[in-house]
Order: C-alpha cells, then structure tokens, then sequence
C-alpha cells in the first residue's frame, strides 16, 4: 500500500502532528483525508515524487554473478577492475 503525506492547511492552528506533516499508509482506494485524525484540522495531501529506486548494490551483485566486469575510472584514460 501507498504511503502518502499529509499537512495541516493552518499549521498554527494544528497539533504537532500535523502542523509538521505526517505519514499514513492508505490504499487507493481509501478516500483522502480532508481532517487531521488526532484534532479535527483541515489537512491537505502533499504531492511527492514516486519512490522507484534500484540499490547499485544488487545491480554491481546481479552483474557480478552473471560473469560480467566492473572497471573502475583511476586517471584520464586509466581504469582497474573492481570484479
């Protein structure tokens, strides 16, 4: 399930939690929160950037075990091999 951002619309007027934002998991299909669940504040969604990430790790592991070299930059023209 998605993890999505809410703020108050008055942070002055919410409580800590959502004067400062918080994090709640919904599915999406669950409407969105229009009210802060702690105090009753106007809340909004905060729009994020997808967090679509691959680790270079498991990239650099993946290649490795398929027999593949990695060659690391040294100088202009000059490279070593990591594995």
């Amino acid at each position: 399930m998605p993890m999505y951002v809410y703020e108050a619309k008055e942070p002055k007027k919410g409580c800590a939690k959502c004067a400062k934002g918080f994090e709640i998991m919904q599915s999406i299909n669950d409407p969105k929160l229009t009210v802060c669940p702690d105090c009753g504040t106007e809340i909004f969604r905060v729009i994020q950037a997808p967090g679509l990430g691959h680790s270079e790790t498991d990239l650099h592991y993946r290649a490795k075990r398929a027999g593949f070299k990695c060659m690391k930059k040294v100088t202009k023209g000059e490279y070593e091999t990591m594995y």
